[in-house]
């Protein structure tokens, strides 16, 4: 299931700080499109939302999970 998150995720070194959650939660199955201004992050996986979003803050981000 493919599940979009706002995020505050700014650049490619932050994208490689979330890698290892991302990975955790969905190995090879995510991205953060950092050319919205949204800072999009798609991932496929059927862990719950709020599985995800903790993920990123582990991380030390926030997500905000897109309708």
């Amino acid at each position: 299931m493919k599940k979009q998150f706002k995020t505050n995720v700014k650049c490619g070194a932050c994208v490689a700080s979330i890698t290892p959650e991302m990975e955790k939660i969905a190995a090879g199955l995510w991205q953060v499109d950092l050319t919205s201004p949204d800072r999009i992050l798609t991932v496929e996986s059927e862990k719950e939302s709020a599985e995800i979003i903790k993920a990123l803050e582990n991380a030390g981000y926030k997500g905000e999970l897109l309708c």
